[in-house]
């Protein structure tokens, strides 16, 4: 990297680095954006079966879902160079859908990252927000769920990022899969 221009060596500009902030329920535009851009991706290469073809600010149940996490107070957003390019919403209590833990947790509801290149780690950096909150509050359970369709690969990210598989379930014909990880507590 040249220190006289701030390009990288192939001639890119050099990126900031990736942090995270807390949200509020005035980044809940972003945050559409974020899942708006990430459904196009998806139908762009055929993979309807996660979040279908309706973009999310179009779906008036989907921006009432999105308000509501932007205001539960457990929104992180990913930003580089002050651009967001992730978002997640981390609860103390998972979804109905997903059976309850016999044991305090933090679930991470939500969990979207952008398609640009500077995106790259936001997922990554998000979960590690995730753990590092988790163990603060004295849990040693952090839950995700996740769509198990097509070709496992959103499953595969999850289990890279250290959770494992716990179990299936099915919400109509939308398959998912429920993961954990289990996290040493402070003394």
């Amino acid at each position: 990297m040249s220190e006289r221009d701030g390009r990288t060596a192939r001639g890119l500009p050099e990126r900031g680095e990736l942090t995270v902030r807390s949200g509020t329920v005035s980044d809940a535009h972003t945050v559409l954006g974020l899942f708006d851009d990430a459904v196009r991706w998806l139908t762009a290469r055929g993979q309807t079966g996660q979040w279908g073809t309706t973009l999310f600010s179009e779906s008036p149940k989907r921006v009432v879902q999105i308000e509501q996490w932007c205001d539960s107070g457990g929104l992180y957003l990913a930003e580089r160079d002050g651009e967001p390019v992730g978002a997640m919403v981390l609860l103390p209590v998972a979804p109905a859908y997903v059976p309850v833990s016999d044991e305090p947790e933090l679930y991470v509801v939500g969990l979207v990252s952008g398609r640009q290149a500077g995106a790259r780690g936001a997922g990554r950096k998000l979960l590690e927000t995730a753990r590092n909150k988790a163990v603060a509050a004295g849990v040693s359970r952090l839950r995700v769920d996740c769509w198990a369709g097509g070709d496992g690969a959103l499953v595969d990210f999850y289990v890279s990022a250290g959770f494992t598989r716990l179990h299936g379930f099915e919400v109509g014909d939308w398959p998912g899969q429920v993961l954990e990880q289990r996290l040493r507590r402070h003394p």
